[in-house]
């Protein structure tokens, strides 16, 4: 009664806004004196609900800064005889840390002196409190931690083996946020003895993880997937040059390489925890680290009971990227065991295994493929055929990453791994269906036009089309698939000509349908839900996808469409993403058939010149793209729109920081210092062709602006592997003209400054 008392005044507090109740703060604080227990307890209860939800609020001006007095008077109550009282003064006062609220920052020390006489308390979720308390302060104020830093750790090691599983997860935490600090290696070098056997420990799955994991039932390919099994899935919007990852590709929002080896667990436990933690700390520690873990590894690898031979195997996979380096001695006898392991009775040593492995994935594809890449590729194929679908999901997600590192090696087993992953179409539920789909659409960015063979494309087409059919355009189901379809449609390139109408079509509709939707909802918002917008980016992006592979072929399908206008109304949108696929298609689109962009250009110059803001950096890359190939086709008749975006342009490039990518695409630069040194570190592409181009151009419209930086032109040019031939007659003849410009005997002393491999290269290739 008193809980749901509690719940009722939070509630009408949060909704009508506390400053429409003043009276209530100061009686809460009031009832906090009261010497019946119950009553004291309620209201803090009730203070607690209300610090979680308004704590901004409380913060401000608006209801005369209440936390002045709230403070200090929760502080009171951290001595309480009561746990549960202490409890809630703790939490209370937790929800002002991270704001760095000036009420609590005036009594920091008399907070840490509490926290610290709290530590050892009976109650486990006054020690949890405590100890969330402690990781906060550890990003806020360090300052006033690190005179007790040994103190803190040494608590931290305890609590993170508390009995309480609640306590050990919040105690874990402090190991995540401390490894972001600039100070961690300092104070944990001399902790590691003690630290990382309680990491490894606590990565062992607990009787509740394998009750929640079904971890006993082996084998479920039959059973339909729940609702609740499938999270939500968001599309991540085309971003051009992506097909170039070397290039540089500066994008944080692709990580599925992290610590999500049991996902169907949503919450965040102490297994995940620890493995987070032992995984930012081998980024810090590097090989260091190596010491600490490998006796453990020996023992816990060959370990008879599964469990703790599946927390080996992930210990593994969590060292994987900051100790590769160290590792790479033992990893020719431990892929083979791996690869074993793949076939372990427990579905969930098969699954973790995997997941390992693709951690190791690069390593693999740099040795001879017959040694680990061929078996590895075997075994993961079956298991994407396994039983078990967790094992399934896992086997999945590994091949999508072997797929992205080897690219080309897997041409020659490209009949195999289509006949496994076709076959896969038929056994998958809906769930690992959905893995599935990336998994083929990783296959075909990753081994490109080798897929356009008639009897791969009449092996992998009828299943997509199928499902393409059997999907309604409001099926959020759709989001992978178009995905798919788009690295497929890029790679079949005329290939998919007999696939290209409906699919076509079906996009320009789906684009159409939102745009009227979000027209609606814009007009009469009450009346009309707002649309979904990543069904228009999706299709956005196949259309890309279709105009890249198909190329000339494109024309008439963009001829009988009006593809043009919903574009123009795309590149406005709010959304940035949708802005973003807008621009990728627009360059997609010039390139495959101009002759339907160029009466356009007056309207959408205006528009790629407002949207070159590098704060929205995926738009500004894509909208830079767009104008170089815009200006590529339009030649001379590109003059009257250079003012509406070269100031841009210049200061994109000027700016610190700017990833290589945006450079990449910047096509006119008044530096060339800035533009050669960002062009050396890319492959041979063609935007880096173009770009070339347009430096050869201003050299050879004026030849002394490049004189004082000619030295990073000649790194630039000496970094290409094979310029096409006209291109390579453009750099002799700047190379030459250059050198019998200043003479032999001034091109010795200042060819005499180039490191030796500059030299020998443009001696070898150009003759200077």
């Amino acid at each position: 009664m008193q809980s749901a008392r509690g719940i009722l005044i939070t509630t009408i507090a949060s909704k009508g806004e506390l400053q429409n109740w003043p009276e209530l703060l100061p009686k809460l604080c009031g009832l906090l004196d009261s010497e019946d227990y119950n009553t004291c307890e309620g209201a803090f209860g009730a203070l607690q609900k209300i610090c979680e939800d308004s704590a901004e609020i409380l913060d401000s001006d608006v209801l005369d800064r209440p936390l002045n007095i709230m403070i200090p008077k929760f502080l009171q109550f951290f001595k309480h005889s009561s746990p549960k009282i202490r409890s809630h003064a703790v939490a209370c006062v937790n929800q002002f840390i991270i704001s760095r609220t000036q009420a609590l920052m005036l009594h920091i020390d008399s907070f840490i002196e509490n926290l610290f006489a709290l530590a050892g308390d009976e109650e486990p979720e006054v020690r949890k409190n405590v100890c969330r308390a402690l990781v906060m302060l550890l990003e806020v104020r360090m300052d006033r931690l690190l005179p007790h830093m040994i103190s803190i750790v040494e608590y931290m090691l305890q609590r993170t083996q508390d009995q309480d599983e609640n306590v050990a997860l919040e105690a874990c935490e402090f190991w995540l946020t401390l490894a972001e600090q600039p100070i961690c290696k300092e104070v944990l070098c001399r902790h590691l003895t003690k630290l990382i056997p309680v990491l490894v420990n606590g990565m062992k799955y607990s009787e509740i993880d394998i009750i929640l994991l079904k971890g006993d039932v082996e084998e479920d390919e039959a059973i339909p997937d729940s609702e609740q099994d499938i999270r939500p899935r968001f599309h991540r919007s085309r971003t051009v040059a992506q097909q170039h990852e070397e290039d540089g590709i500066e994008d944080d929002d692709d990580d599925d390489d992290e610590l999500d080896d049991d996902d169907t667990i949503s919450d965040w436990n102490l297994r995940k925890c620890s493995a987070a933690a032992l995984d930012v700390l081998a980024n810090v520690f590097r090989d260091e680290l190596l010491p600490h873990i490998l006796p453990l590894l020996k023992e816990l690898l060959f370990h008879p009971e599964w469990v703790v031979k599946e927390s080996g195997i992930l210990v593994l996979g969590a060292i994987a990227e900051g100790c590769m380096q160290g590792m790479i001695p033992y990893l020719p006898e431990l892929i083979p065991h791996l690869i074993q392991c793949l076939s372990d009775k427990k579905a969930l040593v098969r699954s973790i295994t995997c997941w390992t492995l693709s951690r190791y994935a690069h390593w693999v594809v740099s040795q001879p493929p017959d040694t680990y890449l061929k078996p590895l590729m075997t075994e993961l194929l079956k298991r994407i055929l396994d039983s078990n679908k967790r094992v399934q999901e896992a086997a999945c997600s590994a091949f999508a990453t072997l797929e992205e590192e080897a690219c080309t090696e897997l041409v020659p087993y490209l009949a195999y791994i289509l006949d496994t992953l076709v076959f896969a179409f038929s056994k998958y539920q809906h769930k690992n269906l959905l893995i599935l789909y990336d998994a083929i659409g990783t296959l075909a960015d990753s081994v490109g036009h080798h897929l356009n063979k008639p009897e791969y494309i009449q092996m992998l087409m009828p299943p997509l089309i199928q499902k393409w059919n059997m999907l309604k355009d409001e099926d959020k189901d759709l989001f992978p698939l178009l995905e798919c379809l788009s690295s497929v449609a890029t790679a079949l390139q005329s290939g998919f000509l007999p696939y290209c109408e409906p699919v076509y079509q079906r996009c320009v509709n789906l684009v159409q349908k939102t745009l009227a939707q979000a027209m609606l909802h814009n007009a009469q918002p009450d009346q009309y839900e707002a649309p979904d917008k990543d069904f228009m980016i999706v299709a956005l992006d196949l259309l890309s996808g279709l105009a890249e592979g198909l190329g000339g072929n494109i024309e008439q399908l963009v001829a009988r469409s009006n593809i043009l206008t919903l574009m123009y109304q795309c590149m406005q949108d709010k959304m940035p993403e949708v802005r973003q696929s807008s621009f990728a298609l627009l360059g997609d689109l010039t390139k495959a058939c101009f002759q339907h962009v160029k009466p356009c250009i007056a309207d959408f110059m205006p528009i790629l010149g407002t949207n070159l803001n590098p704060e929205f950096i995926s738009v500004c890359n894509n909208a830079t793209w767009a104008i170089g190939e815009i200006s590529i086709q339009m030649g001379i008749e590109m003059q009257p729109y250079i003012p509406m975006v070269l100031h841009q342009l210049v200061e994109i490039i000027n700016r610190p920081n700017t990833p290589k990518t945006l450079l990449e695409n910047t096509g006119t630069q008044k530096l060339i210092h800035t533009r050669c040194t960002s062009l050396r570190n890319i492959r041979d592409n063609e935007e880096k062709d173009s770009a070339f181009r347009g430096i050869c151009t201003m050299i050879s419209v004026n030849p002394s602006g490049v004189v004082q930086d000619f030295i990073f032109f000649c790194d630039a040019v000496a970094s290409w592997i094979s310029p096409k031939d006209d291109l390579r007659d453009m750099f002799c003849k700047i190379l030459h003209g250059f050198k019998n410009q200043v003479g032999d005997e001034n091109w010795r002393r200042f060819s005499d400054q180039f490191p030796l491999p500059l030299k020998e290269r443009l001696a070898a290739y150009y003759g200077v």
